[in-house]
Order: structure tokens, then sequence, then C-alpha cells
């Protein structure tokens, strides 16, 4: 179990933070297949604390994605400090500090990953976050920068020094990316060198992975995240793969567009049709991966600006399915 504050989390498979697509409305639907933890889309400490209405929208937590945590970036710990202390009026069940994204608008800023290259500056960022808040406080790091600069171990040591609950470790550098093949050998080096609890992160794509992953490295709990998209259901699967050695297969077409239908919809919900509905077409791609004619679904997907659009499109995707 991985423990932080008054929960317990057990051993089975979360949803990784993802910017721009683990919205609350998917957050919601990995819990309801079986997600036993979240971490809600990356939030500026800056942008919070100068009260941007965009970023307050992104701490937003229901009781539907229970346990879930809130994620704050940034290179400066007072800023970070006094984001933590914002974000508590959230309730998140914790508070994660981003240093694992690689992205250049990021990082290029010495957020994210690059505070990788900067190991007293992230323990400063630790320690001040940690003292700001009565929340646990949990780090995401990378392997490293660079293949010439694989410091996890070393970051993560500081995470533990400094008073985090836990750390994540996203097995590829910064260089690397989201390229394949990965190595898992520094979250196991990570394990082994901290007592506090380590979720394993990348690479991993089914529920095979996730086991693999639990008897390869020794972590406390599995982070999925691109497997994710498109496929909620796998986290049913890893549950019933890590209880019984075997899954269910994904359901079916008209199911899989059901659950496509009522993830739209939340987002409807909670971003208005025009905002929803344009930041849907990628998850609409994604739900159409496999499907019969499914290039020209996806070019239709990218058009779709209203719910209407979208029951048309589910429409002529089982049309599409069906025998002649």
């Amino acid at each position: 179990m991985v423990r932080l504050g008054q929960k317990e989390i057990p051993p089975r498979a979360m949803l990784a933070p993802m910017a721009g697509v683990a919205d609350r409305a998917f957050r919601e639907i990995c819990v309801q297949w079986g997600a036993v933890y979240v971490v809600g889309e990356m939030a500026s400490a800056k942008g919070l604390t100068m009260r941007g209405d965009k970023t307050r929208e992104l701490l937003e937590l229901s009781p539907k994605e229970r346990p879930a945590a809130v994620q704050l970036f940034g290179s400066e710990p007072e800023v970070m400090a006094a984001a933590a202390r914002e974000a508590e009026a959230f309730s998140p069940d914790a508070i994660d500090i981003n240093m694992g994204c690689p992205v250049p608008k990021v990082a290029g800023n010495g957020c994210g990953s690059a505070l990788m290259r900067d190991p007293q500056l992230a323990g400063r960022i630790i320690r001040a976050v940690v003292k700001a808040t009565t929340l646990p406080v949990t780090v995401k790091i990378r392997a490293g920068w660079d293949d010439r600069s694989v410091n996890g171990v070393e970051i993560a040591r500081i995470a533990q020094e400094e008073g985090a609950a836990a750390v994540t470790v996203h097995c590829r550098t910064r260089q690397q990316m989201y390229q394949f093949p990965v190595d898992w050998t520094i979250i196991a080096q990570v394990k082994e060198a901290l007592s506090i609890p380590v979720i394993g992160n990348g690479g991993v794509q089914s529920p095979q992975d996730v086991k693999a992953m639990y008897d390869q490295t020794g972590c406390d709990l599995v982070m999925i995240g691109q497997a994710a998209l498109g496929a909620p259901w796998i986290f049913r699967q890893v549950n019933q793969f890590l209880e019984t050695g075997r899954y269910d297969p994904a359901p079916s077409l008209e199911e899989r567009l059901l659950v496509l239908r009522r993830q739209v919809q939340a987002m409807a919900d909670y971003k208005g049709e025009a905002i929803g509905l344009r930041e849907a077409r990628k998850h609409a791609g994604w739900y159409l991966k496999g499907c019969r004619g499914a290039a020209a679904l996806r070019r239709q997907a990218g058009t779709i600006a209203t719910l209407a659009d979208l029951d048309r499109l589910i429409d002529h995707t089982l049309e599409l399915d069906r025998p002649f």
C-alpha cells in the first residue's frame, strides 16, 4: 500500500497527470474503470498565486475522482510554497511537484525536468512546499536530463530528505521525451535507495507491463499515461490481471462509444459545449483507433463542435461497423 496522509492506495494502477488530456472528465472516467489514484493536470504556481482563473480551473477536483492530487510546476521556492497554500482550498489528497515535464515551454523556463539539472534548487522547492502545507507532498521526476546526467537517484534522495511522502519516477530522460524503448532500471535503483513509496512510470502499455514493472522494479505503485487514452478500461484489465492472471477483452465498439459519449458530455458540462467539444476532438480520435474507416472517422472527429456532431460521428461509426 502507498500511504498518503490518511489515504491508503493499493498496488494496482493509477492515472498519470497529462497536460491538456487528463482533465476532470477523463479522470472521473478512469476512476470508474478502476484507476486507484489520479493526479490532475499540471498547474502553474505563478499563475495560481496571481489568481489566474484558467489555472484555478485545473485544480478543481470532484468527489468522483478520489483519491486525487493536484500538480504544481514552477522554479521559485517561495512561489511554489504560496501556490501550495492556495491549492489547499481545492481539498486535494496530496500536492505533487512536477520535476519531469520535458516540453520546451516548461523546461525551457527552468521548470519541470529542468530542475533535474539543479539538485540544490530542487531541494529548496521541495522543502518550501512541504513546510507550506499539511498535505502530503509528492514529487514526479525523470531519470535525468540526458544520458550524461542520469541523476534520478540523487534527486529522489533529496526529495525524501526534504520531506516528500512519495516519489514518482518516469524512466526516460528529458532528452528521450516519450520515445521507446524504455529502461526501468532507474525505477528499481530509486526504490532500492528510498524508504518512502516509489511510483513507477513510463512505457506501460498493457496489464502484463504493469505486472512486469512491479516484478522488475519492486515499485509500490504503477502509473499509466498514454495507454489509457481512448481506453480507460485498461485499469479494470490491470486489476483483473493482477488478481487472476487473466482479464476481459476491451468492450465492444458500441460500449466504447458510449464511454466516449459520457466523457464528452462531462467535458461539455464542466467547460461549456464550445470548449468541451473542441478539446474532445483528440479524445474522440483515440477512441476511434482500430475502427473500420478510422482515418476518415478521425478527420471527422477533428471537426466536431457540438454534442449533435458527436452523435452523428458515433452513428456513422456504428453504421460502418455493421456487417454488409
